[in-house]
């Protein structure tokens, strides 16, 4: 499963992208980690209060092996947060 987040936005506007392959990880247990957590990420977050924008907040969009979701801050599910940091953080 290839799992890809582009980050956008923010105050200096820089992007930023990373990916992970679960078909590079040698511990299946890891690699199932990663597909329960990228297909909960898929499901949109429930629409915030109209208006509710963050300045200089970021947007994101989430592809897992082709579909892609879009979210922005503070609209991310508990899901789409703990993927995004961990694709960001761990991604090549």
């Amino acid at each position: 499963m290839r799992i890809e987040v582009r980050r956008t936005g923010g105050f200096a506007g820089i992007e930023r992208r990373a990916e992970v392959d679960t078909a590079d990880l040698t511990d299946p247990a890891d690699a199932e980690e990663w597909r329960a957590l990228a297909l909960r990420a898929l499901e949109p977050a429930p629409p915030g209060p109209a208006g509710e924008a963050v300045r200089d907040g970021f947007s994101y969009r989430i592809t897992v092996d082709g579909r892609t979701v879009r979210c922005a801050d503070p609209h991310l599910t508990e899901a789409q947060r703990r993927l995004i940091s961990r694709v960001l953080k761990e991604g090549a």
